[in-house]
């Protein structure tokens, strides 16, 4: 058993999506620790839902955030150290609902977190509700006869945005979606990865995905037309038609805790200076 995980009993059901994440996780971060990036300089930050149990499975810093609120805390934490790689993992419901607007000025401002959205199109912690990116044809609990209101699509809103790395996986196609995973992690600046991952219980799109998934490799990563062509040639109300997953957009842009100025390490002359600034307001 890998050194990253930990003896807490794993909360999930049987056949989750949320399992292959985690293992796409430790085995990417194994390889990173391989390749010479320390662990201590990674921190996890999860929401509320089930996805958000993923930090207590984890030997890794980790912070475990209110609902829709895991991006601002996500961001507090990169400030505060810039030198620390920040991975976020959120919910459809999470993210795309209760924490939406946060989601919007991450993009915008460019910050370096990668973004994990795990997105199952249900509220599985809420026992099946829905959430912006269900199928119209889903009935759930808040909704039995079916959505009436339109989708939208979230990659095509964080592009829309300014993020600098999007990405849709499907974890199922463990080699690929672990790829989209560390070139995400590698990227200096925001990366979302939309990840397709189904809740057995409450929306079972198993079957759907495995038919419909194909892998795309976009012509120039730095042309924004083709990264929304290829991005809105899915319609998130269905559940199935072609599905493209791949990297679909990556540029290379300063990111916003590099435009602030580097503090100084705590230290004598820091704790005179702070002194000296509060002694003015006081």
């Amino acid at each position: 058993m890998s050194e990253l995980r930990t003896a807490a009993p794993i909360a999930w059901c049987p056949g989750c999506g949320n399992f292959e994440i985690l293992n796409s996780v430790i085995a990417v971060l194994e390889e990173l620790h391989g390749e010479g990036f320390p662990l201590e300089k990674i921190i996890l930050v999860s929401g509320i839902g089930n996805h958000g149990k993923i930090v207590d499975y984890l030997h890794i810093n980790s912070f475990n955030s209110i609902h829709g609120r895991a991006l601002p805390a996500a961001e507090a934490i990169k400030l505060a150290n810039p030198d620390n790689k920040v991975i976020c993992f959120v919910g459809d419901g999470d993210s795309y609902a209760e924490g939406l607007e946060h989601l919007i000025f991450a993009a915008k401002r460019n910050i370096d977190l990668t973004v994990v959205v795990h997105n199952n199109r249900t509220y599985g912690l809420a026992t099946g509700q829905f959430t912006p990116t269900t199928q119209q044809s889903y009935r759930g609990s808040t909704m039995p006869y079916g959505a009436k209101e339109r989708n939208f699509n979230p990659l095509e809103l964080l592009l829309h945005s300014g993020a600098t790395f999007v990405a849709r996986g499907y974890p199922v196609r463990k080699e690929h979606f672990r790829g989209l995973l560390k070139d995400a992690i590698a990227h200096r600046g925001f990366s979302i990865i939309d990840a397709l991952q189904v809740c057995v219980t409450f929306n079972n799109l198993y079957e759907a995905y495995n038919e419909s998934v194909a892998e795309v490799e976009v012509n120039d990563p730095t042309d924004l037309q083709e990264a929304l062509q290829v991005i809105s040639s899915w319609d998130y109300s269905t559940s199935g038609g072609s599905i493209a997953i791949g990297k679909f957009f990556e540029a290379d842009r300063a990111s916003f805790e590099q435009l602030f100025p580097r503090l100084e390490p705590p230290g004598p002359e820091r704790e005179i200076k702070l002194q000296r600034l509060l002694d003015r307001f006081i």
